[in-house]
């Protein structure tokens, strides 16, 4: 993974590519049974001085979500164009306080799968206990429980405890990630997510084995992208997303209607 570029990507697409994009995160969302029904969002920031969103249409399953059917809001959550459908409110809680204080977080992600509900409701959070959850080594917040997201006086704290990190931790309630744009933000959580289900797997077989604090940490910053003495994989992103979209295009093309 390469360090976050000055001027996010997202800015040069059109909306229509947006669109598409943020459709086909929700798809993949589904295919990868991280869903809650009709509940979590993903949220992309249209570019413009506007400050306006995309987000899934309130009452819609993730396998549903297109291109033309996501529902543009503000800020505050309020539908900016007309639509037959409605937001969460509680949704957008999370997210507008991210957007707002983060403008490399264009996309916003936020799931309540089993594993990563399970991880935060452990004390000592997300453990380094492999490869795959070395990525988050000290690269990830923390924000404790205060109920469902319906308060707007919750936003400043999640916002100090997300800090400069590309992923979340909800104590008691589940994932978030950000990037720059929504595939980024998806394939955060994908490996955000297979980490919190290694950790409950190898919590289940017995004793573990953690690498020195030393070790973690050079890991995290060869994800990175942040060690220059050695051979480097800065494409490793977009050839996994092109991955992504053609298994989309074979089995559920319809997310770009």
């Amino acid at each position: 993974m390469s360090a976050p570029a000055t001027t996010p990507p997202i800015i040069a697409k059109s909306e229509l590519e947006l669109r598409r994009e943020l459709a086909a995160v929700y798809r993949l969302l589904a295919h990868f049974k991280m869903t809650d029904l009709i509940f979590t969002h993903v949220s992309v920031r249209v570019p413009g001085p506007e400050h306006h969103f995309l987000i899934n249409p309130y009452g819609l399953l993730f396998e549903e979500i297109t291109a033309s059917n996501l529902v543009k809001i503000d800020l505050d959550g309020n539908l900016v164009e007309p639509s037959e459908y409605q937001v969460n409110p509680a949704g957008f809680v999370i997210h507008g306080a991210v957007h707002s204080a983060r403008s490399d977080a264009q996309c916003v992600l936020h799931t309540h799968t089993k594993a990563g509900c399970a991880v935060a409701a452990q004390e000592d959070g997300l453990l380094p206990l492999n490869q795959i959850s070395m990525e988050f080594y000290n690269r990830v917040g923390y924000h404790d429980y205060e109920g469902i997201a319906l308060n707007t006086a919750e936003r400043e704290r999640l916002v100090k405890d997300l800090g400069t990190h590309p992923a979340l931790i909800l104590r008691n309630h589940g994932l978030l990630t950000v990037g720059e744009t929504a595939s980024e933000a998806f394939l955060r959580m994908f490996y955000l997510e297979k980490a919190c289900d290694i950790q409950i797997a190898a919590q289940a077989s017995g004793s573990l084995r953690l690498p020195s604090p030393e070790l973690a940490e050079y890991t995290a910053r060869q994800f990175a992208g942040e060690v220059t003495d050695e051979f480097s994989d800065d494409q490793a992103y977009e050839l996994a997303w092109a991955a992504l979209l053609r298994l989309l295009d074979r089995i559920d093309p319809e997310y770009k209607n």
